[in-house]
């Protein structure tokens, strides 16, 4: 083998070896590639719920940090249908408090709402200081299900697109951290949790028209989606995209980035000390006929 050559394989190896250290997947193991996310094994349930509450716990200082510091935090979650971003949203938000973290999923808009400007319903979602916000799909909308399904017109997806950078800019600007994600899948992912949504009794109200019609128009949303990224992924406003291949690897490595943008830091405590109970006195416990419920488990 020549010296050169030895030369570059000796590079090529220093890169692979860095990029395992820093946690960044290779191209060939993100989805789009042959083989991606095929690399290494799915992580199994008790794996994820060990690294999960390590994370959680974070989420629980950050919570606090927010409410002390009075920082407004937006995070909006995007991707294909089934592609994973309420089972992320979920695990950030089950040992939370709901006054901190504050989820919007807002329904199909109404006649009045088709009439107003078209940021005009996500702007009072926006959150304020001391609070979380986690949009399960947002005014992305647009650039996406609306272009795609055809319920806003190419001039309207157009001025979307023109305009939604200097919005952004705006909220940005009134002291919001703004933090966009997109979740990423492949073809062979969508089908398979499709297939599950059909079987499965306790999944199946996860499945509607709309759904099965994106699977049919994989490529119309690529284009959605390649249009999106090309003009909403800024500097200022950068699309982050997880590879939700592997949707346990995917939640945690989301909210261990999210947990890395914001610079919180842990809110000392009191020691807490539980109070003895105030003595019975002459409190009787009544003789009441209680509806205890039937004790089936």
């Amino acid at each position: 083998m020549a010296k050169g050559e030895d030369k570059k394989k000796g590079k090529r190896k220093a890169k692979t070896r860095a990029e395992a250290q820093s946690g960044i997947p290779a191209a060939s193991d993100l989805p789009g590639h042959e083989g991606a996310g095929e690399s290494r094994p799915r992580m199994s349930r008790k794996e994820f719920e060990k690294e999960l509450v390590d994370l959680q716990i974070e989420l629980v200082k950050m919570q606090e940090w927010v409410k002390v510091s009075g920082a407004k935090i937006c995070v909006l979650f995007e991707g294909r249908d089934a592609a994973g971003k309420g089972g992320i949203i979920k695990r950030i938000t089950e040992r939370t408090s709901p006054r901190v973290y504050r989820v919007v999923a807002l329904p199909s808009p109404t006649e009045r709402e088709k009439s107003q400007m078209y940021l005009q319903r996500y702007i009072p979602h926006l959150p304020a200081a001391g609070e979380v916000v986690l949009f399960d799909r947002s005014w992305y909308n647009r650039s996406g299900v609306e272009r795609v399904m055809g319920f806003a017109t190419p001039r309207e997806v157009v001025n979307f697109l023109r305009w939604v950078p200097l919005i952004e800019h705006a909220i940005i600007a009134s002291g919001v951290t703004l933090v966009k994600y997109w979740l990423e899948e492949t073809m062979e992912d969508q089908t398979r949790r499709f297939e599950q949504r059909i079987h499965d009794p306790r999944k199946i109200w996860k499945l509607s028209p709309m759904d099965l019609e994106s699977h049919r128009r994989w490529y119309d949303y690529s284009r959605a989606r390649d249009a999106m990224f090309l003009a909403t992924d800024t500097p200022e406003s950068p699309w982050h995209v997880v590879n939700s291949h592997d949707q346990r690897r995917g939640r945690l490595n989301c909210i261990a980035h999210l947990l890395s943008l914001i610079p919180y830091e842990e809110i000392p405590h009191e020691e807490v000390v539980l109070p003895e109970r105030q003595p019975k006195g002459d409190y009787v416990e009544p003789d009441y006929p209680y509806r205890w419920i039937p004790e089936n488990y």
